[in-house]
């Protein structure tokens, strides 16, 4: 097969290197992907990753047999959509089935048709309604943006002003709706669902952690670090995600004449009243899903072209690695508020030298490009992800952050406490 990969992300990068190593992957091109990409497929430019005209010319050019688009944003605005017009296999939803991540209301209201447990909701379009939610849900208060904010439009608060801050912010911003949440205790898990709109396949449960410091303090962020599997979910967990959550909600989908076809990510918190649903996204997270991709052994290029062509149900119980694996975000100086863009990385070569035993340490390139005397740079607030896979946990974090002391960027920081209560056995379900 020859697949196009459309991003230029981390996650790109991830997906990028493990279609790479499937036989069956003939050649993998990428746009516009990064120097990191470069380094295993071929990139092409392109100006703009919606410019669904654009996507339809390379995949053509190329005469892929599978397109797989990475980012939320082609997806929500319907690049999906042109290439299946055109005949072409694609992972990836389309844009009226994107909107499971492309609205939090538009969530909402399919998992009440579909009878998913998940948080109580207010979605609100005026300061009023807001100030009512926000009485009436009580503290801590979440807010969350209607529309796309790259992972960054949720506040969580004890602090009222702020909460409705936040709310009015969202108002002005994201075709004039909030949603307004109860606040879920306990753990969160993200459950990674590889549809073709019938079939659901679910990868093992992994966790992010969203805030830019350690102990959960400071702003949410796109995600600063991950780790699976999940020793402390119960067993089945994964199973039972897919029978109460998934599954109902892809059939709910097909149902609406909107067959969902991709990845479903399933973030949930498990609450002391069992778990319940906190979002939907329509691809695969980023850190977390990079976790969970470094563990899967079944070919993906085989798997995501079942997932793009109905096959799905042929496929054989996914193949998963035992081991675990961590990944650690080396973000810029001023993420998330202001991020330094224009400094030097180096230290890569060095980083993946990192003895992990059984496993590997690999770097996956989020925010970098080449300036104009060819020096990597970085280009981004998360600039590098440091993945690492190991016998056990503690191999996995203490390998990902050697690695991580041997990158330099100047003024970066990250998270030092990435699967620490897990390997400290400190998590636990209410």
């Amino acid at each position: 097969m020859v697949i196009l990969v459309v991003g230029s992300g981390a996650r790109e990068h991830a997906l990028v290197r493990a279609l790479s190593r499937d036989e069956t992957v003939a050649a993998v091109i990428a746009a516009p992907g990064n120097p990191g990409i470069n380094a295993v497929a071929r990139c092409e430019p392109l100006t703009d990753v919606c410019d669904a005209a654009a996507v339809l010319e390379l995949a053509q050019r190329y005469d892929v047999d599978l397109v797989v688009v990475g980012p939320e944003a082609p997806l929500v605005a319907g690049v999906a959509d042109a290439l299946r017009a055109a005949g072409i296999p694609v992972f990836g939803p389309s844009a009226a089935a994107a909107a499971l991540e492309g609205s939090k209301a538009f969530a909402k209201e399919v998992m009440a048709a579909a009878e998913v447990p998940t948080a109580m909701a207010h979605v609100c379009t005026t300061a009023a309604e807001v100030d009512d939610a926000l009485g009436a849900l009580g503290a801590p208060h979440v807010v969350k943006e209607d529309g796309l904010a790259a992972g960054k439009g949720v506040v969580v608060t004890d602090d009222l002003a702020e909460a409705r801050a936040h709310a009015l912010a969202c108002l002005a911003r994201s075709g004039g709706r909030v949603v307004v949440e109860e606040y879920l205790d306990g753990p969160e898990a993200s459950v990674f669902c590889i549809t073709d709109g019938t079939t659901v396949l679910a990868l093992p449960a992994a966790q992010d952690f969203k805030r830019v410091g350690d102990g959960d303090e400071g702003p949410n962020t796109g995600g600063m670090g991950a780790y699976a599997p999940l020793d402390w979910v119960p067993d089945g967990f994964e199973r039972d995600v897919v029978e109460r959550v998934a599954q109902p909600t892809i059939d709910e989908m097909r149902r609406r004449g909107t067959p969902f076809v991709g990845t479903l990510y399933v973030g949930l918190a498990l609450t002391s009243r069992g778990p319940k649903v906190v979002e939907f996204n329509a691809r695969f997270g980023d850190p977390d899903g990079q976790v969970a991709l470094a563990r899967l052994r079944t070919p993906l290029g085989n798997l995501l072209h079942a997932a793009a062509t109905g096959t799905l149900d042929e496929v054989e119980p996914l193949r998963v690695d035992p081991g675990y694996a961590v990944t650690v975000v080396v973000a810029s100086a001023g993420y998330p508020a202001a991020p330094h863009t224009g400094d030097p990385v180096t230290g890569i070569d060095d980083a993946v030298e990192v003895d992990a035993g059984d496993g590997e340490v690999y770097v996956l390139h989020a925010g970098t490009a080449l300036d104009a005397q060819g020096t990597l740079v970085s280009s981004g607030g998360r600039v590098l992800d440091v993945v690492a896979t190991a016998a056990t946990l503690d191999e996995a974090r203490r390998a990902a952050y050697r690695a991580v002391d041997r990158i330099h960027l100047a003024g970066s920081h990250h998270r030092s406490d990435i699967a620490l209560d897990a390997q400290q056995g400190a998590v636990s379900v209410p």
